[in-house]
């Protein structure tokens, strides 16, 4: 199978601490074929500085939570 990629921006989500958290406009290769995100070291770097350094957030929104069970 080839796979193609393309560089493009994605959003990003991580927990820590028991936290959720949404990097938008993350600069990532996907690929096309099968939608896997590949990420720079320099850019993991700048995500974890962002949830690492409490950095103050764009905006906030609610996320309801579901028991799977």
């Amino acid at each position: 199978m080839k796979q193609t990629m393309v560089e493009t921006e994605v959003s990003y989500t991580i927990q820590y601490e028991g936290k959720f958290y949404i990097i938008e406009h993350v600069p990532a290769r996907v690929c096309q074929e099968t939608g896997e995100e590949f990420f720079s070291p320099e850019t993991v770097q700048h995500i974890q500085a962002f949830i690492k350094q409490h950095k103050e957030p764009d905006r906030v929104i609610e996320t309801p939570v579901y028991n799977y069970a």
